[in-house]
């Protein structure tokens, strides 16, 4: 049984150190009026109680929630002195840390002591110095926000867990959250890197290593995730091609050999050519692959990229054969894996793939299908790629010219709003989202005990006060200069300002982005009229929900002409806060709060037994709502034996939703070779660990663990009520 220090630090529970806080404030009571003091038996009953209560949860308690339960014990056995001292004393010392909040928390987190900080981010290896001073960054950052940048009653909000301010150990610096590329400018047309004038490169090799190159430096002027397309780097083969072509005409003319006297066919020229040139496309997907997974950026690292693959990008059918060898080498050498450092292939977490589903690949008789196959295979060992249908993008992002447009998303899920440039075409890289705030709709659902009159009221105070902290967010950005970060407003990421010029004129008119997040819609729901969002009533209301939020993120974005979006918002650490602060003020509610984290987005609840085709279907409908970013997934058990499952999964993606994954699990155990899955367990102090079912080993640091926890794939543990979600989670296909 622990307990969580304000510093983030967990310690062992202590039934002492409750009786000996009782014992101190009542005998200040006994040295003014022995009849006021509670007796010895009070404070020892008191004591016991909030031990047994506490050791009961399945989570660790926080210094404050202790404190809060005695002041309610002493009240409850009638002993008011006592409790008055109690909360005076509280309150002296709450005055005292306020003088300097962060120090504690600095050190805590240097020691790697901070428990909430080591699991923060899944992708972020706490114990590394890198991450480290990023951390530290980011509490002066959080400490300047809390008390210069933000209101109280927004920081107030965000802390009580009624909305999430994202990121706000970035907020102080004018950063925005994420983009996508335009690697086609910058190879294209050259750019510049640490001062360094970088051109238009003349191999296919030398475009995927400046791109990683671009990829680091984007990563380190940003806090969000990034995405490129491969169809940028696609032209550069044929570079590649002429260029190895000369190559070989020249070799065989060293040794007598030409095709001018016939002593030397084309064809053959040609064969060694194109042999060369799939050479050069491995080395290539080499450099991106193991490039993106060990470089490490300075907020401590590997940079948050997705690469998108799209056979209706290419512009030519030349350029569409060489995108596709470059599709079939990515997904050949994820399927391969990565080694660890044990010498095991294991499943990288980066770089997020997504594969778009298309005419051309989509059933077994298309041009491309092989591709499809091989996705299929690679999904089910390694989790990724992800899938876009473009048949329901074209449906669902229509632009002002009433065509309908495929794209990626930036980072795991948030996407840009449809958007047409000065000249009628359609533009979506080099764009890029401000920032996300997001609401805790379970809290208002619990707010307003069943009562719908109560529960828009609330929903209208809550909508405003999202509103006022994405403005704040806005503001922060605006007046921003170019020369914060050169290669994304001076050298072609995003676009090509002069120095000194401000990017006012990309934060209005919907070339950017603002999102409105929410999150745990089933427990909101439910909490209204005992329904779930896969029985009619609560689907109903559910979309009603849904609806309403669109109609203010549209009032806002006529209002101030900025694209506000709604964002299903994947809660990684939150959904622990959340939950924990649900708990708090609401206590234990069946179905709503007795779980250690609440529902991303719109989902279906984890643990809901549904078959994979009905969630999907069900979730599109809600998916079609969530414009600024969302994703749909089923759980699967091992399905490497079985792709067919996985493509009849694929068709109907292609069919009823825009954009789903698969997941799967991908674990190996250092210590005896088990590549199985590896299981959560609970230990003697209740606490969710991991554990091989093969030799029993629980060192984290000896084993690598997968698991796609929001829409990307996370390598480095995470927090109690995420593990528990993970450990609950039911299989979607038998």
């Amino acid at each position: 049984m622990k307990v969580i220090k304000r510093n983030g630090v967990e310690v062992d529970f202590s039934r002492e150190k409750i009786y000996k806080a009782i014992k101190s404030a009542n005998e200040e009571v006994r040295s003014f009026d022995e009849k006021d003091a509670a007796s010895e038996a009070t404070i020892n009953t008191i004591a016991t109680r909030l031990y047994e209560r506490c050791r009961k949860r399945t989570r660790a308690t926080s210094v404050e929630e202790i404190q809060d339960m005695i002041e309610t014990e002493l009240m409850k056995e009638h002993a008011y002195e006592t409790a008055k001292r109690y909360i005076r004393y509280r309150y002296w010392r709450s005055q005292v840390r306020q003088r300097n909040t962060t120090d504690d928390q600095i050190l805590a987190l240097i020691e790697n002591d901070n428990e909430e900080v080591k699991q923060e981010n899944s992708n972020k290896n706490p114990t590394v110095v890198s991450v480290q001073r990023d951390y530290m960054a980011g509490e002066v950052s959080k400490d300047l926000t809390k008390r210069f940048l933000l209101p109280a009653d927004v920081m107030r909000a965000h802390e009580e867990g009624l909305i999430h301010f994202h990121d706000a150990d970035y907020f102080a610096q004018h950063m925005h959250n994420c983009d996508l590329i335009n690697l086609e400018d910058m190879l294209q047309n050259g750019t510049v890197i640490s001062g360094t004038m970088i051109e238009k490169p003349h191999s296919f090799s030398t475009a995927c290593n400046i791109a990683t190159q671009i990829i680091a430096q984007v990563a380190s002027s940003q806090y969000g995730g990034q995405s490129i397309s491969l169809t940028h780097l696609a032209p550069f083969v044929d570079v590649s091609r002429q260029k190895l072509k000369e190559d070989v005409i020249a070799e065989f003319e060293s040794i007598g050999l030409c095709v001018d006297d016939g002593s030397i066919e084309m064809s053959a020229i040609e064969a060694v050519t194109e042999r060369r040139v799939r050479e050069e496309i491995k080395r290539g997907v080499q450099t991106i692959q193991y490039q993106v997974v060990t470089l490490m950026t300075t907020n401590g690292q590997a940079p948050f990229i997705t690469v998108f693959m799209y056979l209706g990008e290419a512009k030519d059918e030349q350029t569409k054969k060489d995108l596709a060898l470059i599709i079939e080498e990515v997904l050949r050498q994820r399927w391969q894996g990565v080694k660890n450092e044990a010498g095991a292939w294991v499943t990288p977490a980066f770089p997020k793939l997504i594969y778009v589903l298309e005419e051309q690949n989509i059933h077994p008789d298309a041009e491309y299908y092989y591709l499809t196959k091989l996705s299929a295979m690679c999904t089910a060992k390694r989790m990724v790629p992800d899938y876009i249908s473009e048949k329901i993008m074209l449906q669902n992002k229509i632009d002002k010219n009433g065509n309908g447009n495929c794209y990626t998303c930036m980072g795991c899920r948030s996407f840009l709003t449809p958007y047409v440039d000065e000249n009628g075409q359609p533009k979506y890289y080099g764009r890029f989202n401000q920032g996300v705030v997001t609401v805790n709709l379970v809290d208002i659902g619990l707010s307003a005990k069943g009562d719908m009159r109560k529960f828009w009221e609330l929903f209208e105070e809550r909508m405003e006060l999202c509103h006022k902290a994405l403005q704040y967010r806005h503001e922060r950005l605006t007046g921003t200069k170019s020369d914060a970060a050169p290669i994304l407003w001076q050298y072609g990421a995003l676009t090509r300002l002069k120095k000194g010029e401000a990017i006012d004129k990309y934060l209005h008119g919907g070339y950017s982005t603002l999102s409105l997040g929410y999150a745990g819609l089933w427990e909101c729901v439910y909490a209204l009229n005992g329904k779930k969002l896969t029985e009619p009533e609560g689907e109903a209301l559910g979309l009603t929900i849904m609806k309403k939020l669109n109609e203010y993120t549209a009032k806002w974005k006529k209002a101030e002409n900025i694209d506000y979006s709604l964002y299903g918002t994947p809660l990684e650490s939150t959904t622990y806060k959340f939950a924990k602060c649900l708990q708090k003020r609401f206590g234990t509610v069946k179905g709503v709060t007795d779980k250690n984290y609440i529902t991303n987005s719109y989902h279906v609840h984890v643990t809901e037994p549904i078959d994979a085709f009905e969630k999907l279907a069900l979730e599109a409908k809600f998916q079609a709502l969530s414009p600024g970013g969302a994703i749909s997934y089923v759980e699967v058990p091992n399905m490497q034996d079985n792709i067919e499952a996985v493509l009849e999964i694929m068709h109907f993606i292609y069919d009823h939703i825009m954009y789903a994954e698969l997941n799967t699990k991908s674990d190996f155990c250092q210590e005896c070779g088990y590549d199985g899955e590896i299981q959560i367990v609970e230990n003697e102090d209740k606490k969710l660990i991991w554990q091989c079912p093969n030799c029993g080993n629980t060192d984290q640091t000896k084993m690598n663990v997968a698991r796609r926890t929001c829409g990307y794939i996370g390598s480095q543990y995470w927090n109690q009520g995420r593990t528990q979600e993970i450990r609950e989670r039911v299989t979607h296909v038998d």
